[in-house]
């Protein structure tokens, strides 16, 4: 059995929750590697990563190179002698980096690998209407989510499940993966799989990062592409839809939560159907999508009500096409 000794790479609160896992487990954490900080919010005042929150509070020594090549980063990761690095959410690493630990360099993966490969593969498998994701461990190589499987588990995705909420999920789940996977490797019992031989003849679907471009409702979907479309980018970063009014007035609104309702109806596609009071709709070729949680720039989000009662939509409104 091999002493492990552990550094760890990560960013965001999903990486950080499987930081804390890998401490509770009492693995020796030799050191984390994060982001630089960065100004960010109004103040422009310089923000950490989670990451970096958890290593201070655990009183973990801390990298955070601008550059992952940069000699005297290299020098510092080489001596603290670990022989396991483990990758949560973060940037892709040279070989010189993970070829490093004698024992390897694995990752957690929102995904089941091969499928949804990339950087946002939780929000792509709810737009694209999936019912089944999961979690993948593997080691890497040169190519990026094209390692050796360890472990995969899979998890359900529910009809109405926001990425957020299958965000949370995913983190609790990963606590535990990326500790049984610690365990396989110090036991020597990692068999891990090449993904050519999961692939199969099935077509693989991408996860790439999501743009502002890509995130505004296309009023020429049907209703559920349009409700995939909104959970899948809920909270962050949002689905977008522009509202004009028939005088020109526009209100470019973030969209939370929507319901769809299938149904034939003589408007334009696009139409926008209110009451001013409870409900918005937005005429699509197969039914109605109603925006249920909205947010106005500048304001909090809040639900249609609450938006109707400030901003009523008085006259004739329409939702314009992807701006870009």
């Amino acid at each position: 059995m091999n002493q492990i000794r552990i550094v760890f790479f990560g960013t965001p609160e999903f990486a950080a929750s499987q930081l804390e896992a890998i401490i509770s487990a009492g693995y020796d954490v030799a050191a984390v590697v994060t982001v630089p900080d960065k100004p960010a919010g109004r103040g422009k005042k310089l923000q950490c990563s989670e990451v970096k929150k958890k290593a201070l509070l655990y009183g973990l020594p801390l990298l955070q190179p601008e550059k992952m090549r940069d000699p005297l980063f290299l020098e510092e990761l080489t001596s603290y002698n670990a022989n396991l690095f483990v990758v949560v959410a973060f940037r892709m690493l040279p070989a010189i980096v993970w070829q490093m630990p004698s024992l390897g360099t694995f990752n957690l993966h929102a995904s089941l690998l091969p499928q949804y490969r990339g950087a946002a593969p939780i929000n792509h498998a709810i737009i694209n209407g999936e019912t089944e994701t999961g979690l993948t461990t593997f080691f890497l190589n040169e190519e990026i989510d094209k390692g050796a499987i360890i472990l995969q588990q899979k998890v359900s995705i529910l009809p109405n499940e926001t990425a957020g909420e299958l965000h949370d999920k995913l983190m609790a789940l990963g606590n535990t993966m990326v500790v049984d996977t610690i365990r396989l490797i110090e036991k020597g019992k990692a068999s891990a799989v090449e993904q050519e031989n999961i692939a199969g003849d099935q077509e693989l679907k991408p996860a790439p990062k999501i743009f502002k471009t890509f995130c505004y409702i296309n009023i020429n979907d049907d209703c559920l592409s349009v409700h995939n479309l909104v959970r899948g980018l809920s909270p962050y970063p949002a689905a977008h839809v522009i509202l004009q009014s028939e005088s020109g007035e526009s209100i470019d609104l973030k969209v939370f939560k929507t319901e769809m309702e299938r149904c034939n109806h003589k408007l334009e596609i696009g139409q926008v159907d209110t009451d001013n009071k409870k409900h918005v709709r937005i005429a699509l070729k197969d039914g109605f999508i109603s925006l249920i949680e909205v947010q106005q720039s500048g304001k909090r989000a809040m639900p249609i009500e609450d938006f109707l009662r400030g901003t009523p939509l008085k006259g004739s409104w329409k939702a314009l096409e992807n701006p870009f």
